[in-house]
């Protein structure tokens, strides 16, 4: 007989659900320390509870249900069998299931927010259609950030969404604002933001002002148009909905106004030619608009030297809560601290990464009373995102991200945003809200704590991917990846031995990772397939936030390159800070 043919003969005639036979020697010295004549009982799995699993508050009663969940065994206790099904059981998750537990009576600068880009996108920033379904997709997931791009339809008497200046096809606004009513509090009671990009003439604002407010009635947060000292807390704002966006342009009637606007109509002209070196495919009037998602669609840059004497919109100014920043001069005026009236800066990735380099304790201040938002470069025609901890860890709130992409940002995203009950607010830590000693971002700080991460084994491969999906022949070679996404003292990747021909992987292997600021760490989970010839297969990945990391041996569910959960791949780990 061949080697692939007894490979094929083998892989289809050996058990693929979980044995006792299976489980790692580790976990049998376990069920051994905690039980009696091959037994443990309600008491001994409250004490496995208790000093093992570090879960300080467990009852007789916790353990009873355990034990109650673990059909088909005796219903009082646990054989080493039942122990180890109870332990790969989704009863035994990685994260605590604390729901919403962090202050959520602060003002929103005092939290990280599931943010969206381009919500409106299918696909990718040049061709793909706009829609409503990715913008219910996000709200579905917990996104409490929406962008919406407003500009005036094909006959001007209306308002579409849509990336300006690229081939995207337009949805109604209308139909957007509809869906967001209908989603926005599915996934999580906390307020929904949007963001509004206005490429709208005085009538048209005033349209979607009325849009709007029809639109949502009551759930809607009017504040009205004194600028704010300080904004609402989450908690304040509840199932409701609130708008920002920089306040419309005022206008002279003057004719000089004009001949001003027709100048600076010349001088962006010539940025065009800057820009058709840095975004490539993209000419002509293409490259004058798509420029403008990197300056915010030219909103933040705008020059506002002329005050007028009637604004032509007040009704949709009166809407706006968040108040969007123009953007002038440089890095120190943009940071400015204003003690009367906080406000929403909008820079682009690059942006961050510079001023990180000279400004990184002035960013931490400025984000401390005001919302800094963070979104892609523009040439992330793709969809692509970037890494969200440079925004993070400098205070960012709104680290706007592509969420109809994948990819290992956006998992990173998911990762954070699972803490805090998944309810898309995070409260972020005490030492990014100290104004008296600013956190600063370059310093690398001593080591807080060391998390032990054990990678026992894995199954689900067999019944979640067809049985050729890794190698037409034999079974596949999987191997996992773990690692830390932080700060960059702490981010690193570390990875396990390759299991040859193996669907129920036992790798036992142990990995040691040092935490300077765990507080903004994500444990990063990947299973790979090794491929010899070509590029290794992808098995499942998840990233989990530290801060709410459960101590012990846990199941830990996978999810596809989309972040959606798989129905059995999971990881048998266990977590242990020393």
């Amino acid at each position: 007989m061949s080697k692939q043919t007894y490979r094929v003969c083998f892989c289809f005639q050996r058990r693929f659900r979980l044995a006792v036979s299976e489980a790692p020697e580790d976990i049998k010295k376990v069920f051994e320390q905690y039980s009696e004549n091959g037994m443990m009982s309600i008491e001994g799995l409250q004490r496995f509870l208790v000093e093992f699993q570090k879960e300080d508050k467990a009852t007789r009663e916790d353990a009873q249900k355990i034990i109650d969940s673990v059909k088909h065994f005796h219903r009082k206790g646990l054989n080493l069998e039942a122990f180890f099904k109870y332990l790969f059981a989704d009863i035994n998750p990685p994260l605590a299931s604390l729901g919403v537990h962090h202050d959520m009576s602060a003002p929103l600068s005092h939290y990280f927010i599931y943010t969206g880009h381009n919500s409106y996108l299918t696909g990718n920033q040049i061709s793909s259609d706009c829609s409503d379904v990715p913008i219910i997709n996000a709200l579905k997931r917990g996104v409490r950030v929406i962008e919406l791009d407003m500009w005036p339809n094909s006959s001007k008497d209306d308002v579409d969404v849509l990336h300006g200046g690229t081939l995207t096809t337009p949805v109604e606004l209308l139909k957007c604002l509809r869906s967001i009513k209908e989603y926005a509090f599915v996934a999580s009671d906390y307020p929904v933001i949007l963001t509004l990009e206005d490429h709208l003439t005085p009538n048209l604002q005033a349209k979607v002002a009325e849009m709007v407010t029809q639109t949502f009635g009551d759930i809607l947060f009017s504040p009205g148009s004194e600028c704010l000292k300080e904004f609402p807390s989450p908690e304040s704002l509840k199932k409701r909905i609130i708008i920002s966006t920089k306040p419309p342009k005022e206008y002279l009637e003057a004719k000089e106004v004009k001949d001003k606007e027709d100048g600076s109509e010349r001088g962006k002209a010539s940025d065009e030619e800057t820009w058709g070196n840095e975004v490539p495919n993209l000419k002509g009037s293409h490259v004058a608009d798509y420029k403008n998602d990197l300056d915010e669609e030219d909103e933040e840059n705008a020059d506002d030297g002329d005050k007028s004497q009637h604004s032509l919109a007040p009704e949709y100014k009166n809407l706006i809560t968040i108040r969007a920043a123009k953007r002038k001069g440089g890095f120190d005026e943009w940071l400015k601290v204003d003690p009367d009236n906080v406000r929403r800066l909008s820079i682009s990735e690059q942006h961050l990464e510079k001023a990180a380099l000279t400004h990184g304790k002035q960013i931490v201040r400025f984000t401390q009373p005001n919302i800094l938002r963070v979104f892609p470069k523009t040439i992330r025609v793709d969809s692509s995102n970037y890494n969200p901890l440079n925004g993070w860890m400098h205070g960012a709130q709104m680290v706007a991200f592509n969420m109809q992409g994948h990819g290992r940002s956006l998992w990173l995203m998911h990762g954070m945003f699972k803490a805090n009950g998944g309810c898309g607010y995070v409260k972020k830590p005490d030492f990014l809200l100290n104004s008296d000693e600013l956190f600063d971002p370059k310093i690398k700080l001593p080591v807080k704590t060391t998390l032990k991460v054990t990678v026992y084994m894995g199954e689900g491969w067999y019944y979640d991917f067809h049985h050729t999906h890794f190698d037409a022949y034999s079974p596949p070679d999987f191997y996992t990846r773990v690692g830390i996404a932080g700060v960059p003292a702490d981010s690193v990747m570390k990875k396990t031995k390759i299991l040859e021909d193996d669907w129920l992987p036992c790798w036992n292997e142990e990995f040691e990772f040092p935490l300077t600021v765990p507080e903004l760490a994500l444990l990063r989970i990947e299973v790979h397939e090794y491929d010899m010839s070509e590029k290794d297969d992808f098995g499942g990945q998840t990233c989990l936030p530290i801060s709410e990391l459960r101590s012990g041996i846990r199941a830990v569910p996978l999810h596809c390159r989309k972040g959606v959960k798989y129905n059995s791949v999971k990881l048998l780990m266990r977590f242990e800070f020393i």
